[in-house]
């Protein structure tokens, strides 16, 4: 079959820049769709995204659709016609829907039958409807019209390409007549391009109209120029991901502009200015070797100015004002101590039926100092951080620069002299903000950060409003992650229903819901096993942990992993469906089965011999159990894999003798206990 190039273009005024890289991959997403269900075979789609445009190039796509016979199979011949031959419902039903008579139906294998071929229609006809679907579809929260159309997008179009091979494909597309004339950059080549065939689209549009197209290629070509230009200032540009994209998704024609700003702001803290730098202006910033802030920036221009001096000294000009008032806040607000707005907190409420921040402040200290003295750190610097944890939300800094939060409350606190611990503590409390971020290093830090979120997690279950659907107004599935995480990760010895209990305890009077304690637990569960899924263990794995119930997440992490090791042995599928032979014999036994058994009653040599290996493997297992050694205790207990098949090969465990029956019972529930010392491996699916 023919094949030729397909080139869309929907040109517009500039599309949202945080919103481009989404477009252009629906806008992918659902055309390559449309195209499979038309059964249109093609053999690539490249995919444009600049400010003012969304392109697709669709390589050798078929001219048209290969033709087809459709068939269909309807009633049965004797469900078809009644006795007196005449057709019935069904049969005129089935007629109807093909659009024929029941007389011109055929039978085949004792069915009314239906064929017909159908021609397949032209690429070019389908086109429109499948691009007009694929627009519909993108992800687009709130569409805006334009003029008195009555067309809807994203922003109002401006032009329209539907290019196949060498001819336009004639359709109106969102208000829009379209043809084969694309359009340059805004400036430096407002006038049409004429875009002979498809494949010439990113050239012509890059040689003569000053865009580079290609999203990926045009990222690449501003990471590469701010590194040049950092280069040559002496320093090195930090480049952040997500600004790049954004950085990218406004400007076509990328020419790095590198700037300067007064030393003296230098003496404010860095994170401010970077704040304002990368949030407000979109600048990358500059550092040293050190990492240490530069008086530089570098701004991305999307006009390649005659005079690059101009567009310097503007954005000198427009970043002046920002630094001038973080050096005013930051100089208004060393005139205070961090304590000086403790008092303050009670002015500010945290959630109405739970109090103040300064009443959180107060719970969180306790049992911040509490997690503090189990983990060997210092309870009093714990307390003291819980108490000035909250204080630089009052600061002008912040009010200004929320994102700010704990960095700013750690240099208030280096400048009021307080201890190293508690202001690190201060910054690491909010700690992890997002999904990877870093963790808290410091064990005030690790009490801190735990307190305050489970405390969060106690109070706002314990007034009935836990996270439903997507919602989650207080973030408490990004606040049960950070527990877990910061106990797992940071190796922190702690049982997590002790802390939840204590939580309860201090909240008690605020509570309404009962049982909250195993409420909240059970939450935290549900986001450990999604941490583990993304990580790749097993939902079994976790489950065969879950049933033993423990409330470490350490110890948790440890039998996990023990699993994990244990599944990749020769005996482990063997065990594991012992294991639930054993479960299913005890729950069905009906029985009061015996804490041991008796030597005495063993008979068979079977029965003997795992008795004999039994004892021996839980001598050498106990000592690996009391010291959380899961894995070399796994491996122990996988020897008895050839002796607990003999058993199950040549012993009837529930013999007449009740005497018997009851000892083996006994026996077996010995060995189910030792392998649920680390889990309940009869769930393992193998």
């Amino acid at each position: 079959m023919s094949q030729r190039d397909l080139l869309i273009e929907i040109g517009t005024e500039e599309l949202p820049p945080k919103a481009l890289k989404k477009l252009a991959s629906a806008f992918h997403d659902e055309t390559r769709d449309g195209l499979s269900k038309a059964d249109l075979k093609f053999s690539n789609i490249k995919t444009y995204a600049a400010p003012r445009r969304l392109a697709l190039l669709i390589s050798r796509l078929d001219e048209s659709q290969q033709d087809r016979t459709v068939e269909r199979h309807g009633p049965a011949v004797q469900a078809a016609f009644d006795a007196d031959g005449k057709p019935t419902k069904a049969a005129e039903g089935f007629a109807r829907s093909v659009g024929i008579s029941v007389d011109e139906l055929e039978t085949k294998d004792g069915k009314l039958f239906f064929a017909r071929s159908e021609k397949g229609q032209p690429t070019a006809q389908l086109i429109p409807a499948i691009l007009q679907t694929a627009l519909d579809n993108l992800p687009i929260p709130k569409r805006m019209r334009w003029g008195d159309l009555d067309a809807q997008f994203v922003r109002p179009v401006q032009w329209v390409v539907l290019l196949f091979g060498d001819e336009v494909i004639d359709a109106e597309i969102l208000a829009v007549r379209s043809g084969r004339e694309s359009r340059g950059h805004r400036f430096h080549h407002p006038d049409s391009i004429y875009i002979p065939q498809p494949a010439e689209y990113e050239v012509l549009l890059e040689s003569e109209g000053k865009v580079i197209a290609d999203f990926a290629r045009r990222r690449d070509t501003v990471r590469a120029r701010v590194e040049e230009v950092a280069a040559k200032s002496g320093g090195q540009a930090v480049i952040d991901e997500a600004l790049l994209d954004e950085v990218t998704s406004m400007v076509e024609w990328p020419v790095p502009v590198l700037g300067k700003f007064e030393e003296r702001f230098l003496g404010v803290p860095q994170e401010a200015l970077i704040s304002t730098m990368k949030a407000n202006q979109k600048y990358f910033h500059v550092v040293d070797k050190q990492g240490k802030l530069l008086p530089y920036f570098i701004t991305i221009s999307n006009v390649d100015s005659k005079d690059i001096s101009k567009v310097r000294e503007g954005n000198e000009r427009v970043i002046r004002p920002r630094f001038s008032d973080a050096e005013f806040f930051w100089n208004q607000d060393r005139k205070h101590k961090l304590e000086d707005h403790i008092e303050s907190l009670k002015s500010v409420v945290f959630q109405k039926e739970l109090g103040t921040l300064h009443e959180k402040s107060l719970r969180v200290s306790q049992l911040a100092g509490d997690i503090a003295t189990q983990l060997g750190s210092d309870k009093q610097q714990a307390q003291r951080a819980a108490l000035l944890s909250r204080c630089d939300l009052m600061s002008n800094m912040v009010l200004e620069f929320p994102e700010l939060q704990g960095i700013m409350g750690r240099y208030y606190a280096a400048h009021d002299k307080e201890p190293g611990d508690v202001a690190q503590a201060l910054d690491e409390f909010y700690m992890p903000r997002f999904a990877g971020d870093e963790l808290p290093k410091s064990k005030t830090g690790q009490a801190l950060a735990l307190a305050e979120r489970i405390d969060t997690l106690v109070g706002i279950f314990g007034i009935g409003q836990p996270p439903t659907g997507s919602k989650d107004p207080f973030a408490l599935r990004r606040a049960a992650l950070g527990v877990l995480r910061i106990m797992i990760e940071g190796g922190l010895d702690l049982d997590l229903q002790a802390q939840i209990d204590q939580a309860v305890a201090l909240l008690k009077d605020k509570l309404k819901v009962k049982d909250v304690g195993t409420q909240v637990f059970a939450f935290l569960m549900e986001r450990l096993r999604a941490w583990y899924q993304d990580q790749g263990v097993a939902y079994d794995t976790f489950e065969s942990v879950l049933e033993v119930k423990p409330v470490n997440p350490i110890d948790f992490n440890d039998r996990i992993q023990a699993v994990g090791a244990f599944r990749k042995m020769a005996e482990a599928e063997s065990l594991a469906a012992a294991n639930k032979r054993i479960s299913n014999i005890l729950k069905k036994a009906e029985v009061r089965i015996a804490a041991s058994y008796s030597d005495k009653l063993l008979q068979d040599k079977e029965e003997k011999e795992l008795a004999k290996q039994l004892a021996a493997v839980s001598k050498q297992v106990e000592p690996l159990l009391a010291k959380r050694d899961y894995e070399n205790a796994m491996k122990a207990m996988a020897g008895l894999r050839d002796v607990v098949d003999a058993f199950f090969d040549k012993v009837m465990v529930m013999a007449e003798d009740t005497k018997l029956r009851d000892n083996r019972l006994a026996l077996l529930n010995q060995l189910r206990n030792l392998f649920l010392g680390v889990a309940d491996i009869s769930v393992l699916q193998q």
